[in-house]
């Protein structure tokens, strides 16, 4: 069997390229499509279906962009009520690619709709692999709660016996799952492999050892992380089809009076520099969300669904764009409305205002609790993360709540942001500095290094 794999680190997913022949599938691809194209069109393989396993609640679909551009057929769930053209999928019926059977199981659990696929080569009555999607995860299963609570538990015991039934295929059977290590659709955190067998997974997943239905529902909901707010756009987009975009939107520079008109009619400036560099001078009103992998999911996080937006990029500006653009599309945010043209300097040059807020390290928080010095913490963590140890007296807002909970800060003392690293906290820095709050952000070093370094010594 030979397959591709795509990683999408920010959004912890796979996607794949399967071929037979000249002939090939694409499962379960992100809205930037054309990188799956590309890649097929390098190997001269002509793309005959798309194949989905679920109705995704962490990004936008790719498959109607590959079906314009290659007139591959969409093969998806019969039950996910698609409201565009496409090949309603059941239990056992199969699509041909190549020498290549492929394979529809209703496995639901991680959606009421899901399916995973079979991989059956010619000649074989085995299969030699499966489409996991997001039943069987390395190390983890998919979570249950992504629907609301009214589905959960019916939802948690359908993967109880979805896994079973995954379980239960022969050891070779190699795992091709869509969700993995770093996607907030995994109900643990599972495995930093992305690939694995059956016969492994039965050796090493918990998902796997629950003694019964009843243990594995306790097990699946307990210690579950929160998920972005973009989530609950996703799925309503993915049946309706998103707009096919051919490829990456352009984004134009604007210069600094162009970028204050935007923000006065109510974009949002999202300052993608390094922590310390924006907590040293930045654009009043800019949120701080640092261009790395998961840059996306925090803008679809703390940012209204699809708002409009204007960009402040580090350098090299051009490629910059061209990443946060790309994360941002596959959330389903469009409305980009241009980035800054010669960044920071080109606003003050301008004669334009900036602000600007203290930083500190995990040191200097230590050497304040151990002086004696009364200091206001504010924990975003997740809340698995501050129930397994927090700076006493701290105080625990998840970042993902906090642009609705501003209220609840403090306003008459500083306010020292802190996390297990400095991304979050920056975040949350310039969350409270755009809303007047007098802040110092942790910038390097967190809460884990202070309990293990400065609490020992305080008590």
């Amino acid at each position: 069997m030979d397959y591709t794999l795509f990683v999408t680190p920010g959004l912890g997913d796979n996607s794949y390229l399967l071929a037979s022949g000249d002939e090939a599938v694409v499962v379960d691809p992100q809205r930037d499509a054309w990188r799956f194209l590309a890649a097929a069109d390098a190997r001269k393989l002509r793309v005959r279906y798309v194949l989905e396993t679920h109705v995704h609640n962490d990004y936008v679909s790719g498959a109607l962009e590959i079906r314009a551009a290659a007139a591959a057929e969409i093969a998806a769930p019969a039950r996910g009520q698609y409201a565009f053209p496409h090949r309603g999928m059941a239990e056992g019926q199969e699509v041909r690619v190549g020498a290549l059977r492929l394979v529809a199981w209703e496995t639901p659990g991680h959606t009421p709709e899901h399916i995973c696929w079979l991989v059956y080569e010619d000649g074989r009555d085995d299969p030699v692999a499966v489409f996991g999607g997001g039943s069987l995860i390395v190390g983890s299963a998919g979570r249950t709660d992504l629907l609301g609570p009214e589905m959960t538990d019916g939802l948690t015991r359908a993967q109880f016996r979805s896994l079973e039934r995954l379980a239960a295929l022969p050891p070779s059977v190699q795992l091709l799952p869509t969700h993995g290590a770093g996607s907030f659709c995994t109900a643990s955190v599972g495995s930093m492999d992305r690939t694995s067998t059956i016969g492994a997974e039965i050796r090493a997943n918990a998902a796997l050892a629950a003694r019964d239905e009843a243990s594995f529902v306790r097990q699946q909901l307990s210690g579950l992380r929160d998920y972005p707010a973009y989530y609950a756009y996703m799925g309503p987009i993915n049946r309706a089809g998103p707009a096919v975009l051919g490829r990456l939107p352009r984004v134009e520079g604007l210069a600094p009076g162009g970028v204050a008109q935007r923000l006065a009619a109510g974009a949002w400036l999202i300052d993608a520099r390094e922590r310390r560099a924006f907590a040293d001078a930045h654009v009043p009103g800019a949120l701080n969300v640092e261009l790395d992998s998961s840059f996306g999911t925090y803008v679809g996080w703390i940012t209204p669904f699809n708002s409009p937006l204007v960009l402040l990029l580090p350098e090299p500006a051009r490629d910059a764009l061209v990443e946060a653009v790309t994360q941002l599309v596959r959330i389903g945010y469009e409305r980009v409305h241009g980035y800054v043209e010669g960044g920071l300097p080109a606003w003050q040059a301008s004669g334009r205002p900036t602000r600007s807020y203290p930083t500190a390290d995990v040191d200097d928080l230590c050497h304040a609790y151990l002086a004696g010095r009364p200091v206001q913490v504010l924990d975003v963590r997740q809340t698995v993360e501050w129930e397994a140890g927090r700076v006493p007296g701290s105080r625990h807002i998840h970042l993902g709540e906090l642009p609705a909970r501003l209220a609840e800060v403090p306003l008459g003392a500083e306010v020292w942001t802190a996390c297990a690293s400095g991304h979050r906290a920056a975040i949350a820095a310039s969350l409270l500095d755009r809303a007047g709050v007098g802040v110092r952000l942790v910038a390097r070093g967190g809460v884990p290094e202070w309990l293990a370094r400065c609490y020992p010594q305080q008590r």
